[in-house]
């Protein structure tokens, strides 16, 4: 079966929605415009996660400036650096020093239903240049996932055409997306591919 854009937008939403993903229209998510992390998101997590550490607003606060300090003009060493704090988990020294070091888990992975999921379609990102990736995966408000879809119907769009699109318009417009990406999904309902972002900029000639 051949989808327009708009079909299989809808069609893989509903996927994920029956996996047990929150959907949520890019349109309805309140923050800056030059923003990529849903903040709200991650910060309930945190909040959830180390309530019996007694964790702080202030301390959750410092984990997410932690973040945003790796500079997207770096992006290779940066999604690396990133990748890393979130496979391996990090140290977060407390406000109270007097207390013992937070051992940060930006994802449980030991228990799934601590997690948040969502994908999330049509978010407006300005960087260089607005753009507006047809959906994204977030897993506690980081954006770990980028799918864009293109049509089957149309034989001037193919798939390279939304490879060309993630891996050279996005990544170069709004390379803070590709901090936090694990990696790429590129679509049109009949191939799908994986792309893994930050390597291949690494090692593209």
């Amino acid at each position: 079966m051949k989808f327009t854009e708009a079909k299989l937008e809808k069609a893989v939403i509903e996927l994920f929605e029956k996996e047990g993903y929150t959907y949520q229209s890019g349109e309805e998510i309140h923050k800056e415009i030059s923003e990529v992390l849903l903040e709200d998101d991650l910060e309930q997590y945190l909040l959830n996660k180390y309530s019996k550490e007694k964790i702080t607003l202030n301390e959750i606060k410092a984990i997410i400036r932690k973040l945003k300090t790796f500079p997207s003009s770096a992006l290779y060493e940066s999604n690396k650096a990133i990748m890393k704090l979130i496979a391996d988990g990090f140290i977060h020294k407390r406000e109270d020093r007097s207390k013992k070091d937070l051992f940060i888990q930006l994802i449980d992975a030991d228990t799934i239903t601590n997690n948040s999921f969502k994908i999330v379609n049509q978010l407006e990102i300005v960087g260089y240049e607005k753009r507006i990736p047809d959906a994204i995966i977030y897993v506690n408000g980081l954006p770990l996932v980028v799918i864009e879809f293109k049509s089957a119907i149309k034989e001037n769009t193919t798939c390279l055409d939304a490879h060309k699109q993630i891996t050279i318009r996005y990544q170069r417009d709004i390379p803070e997306l590709f901090k936090y990406n694990a990696f790429c999904v590129i679509s049109d309902g009949v191939n799908n591919k994986s792309v893994i972002l930050a390597s291949e900029h690494k090692h593209s000639h």
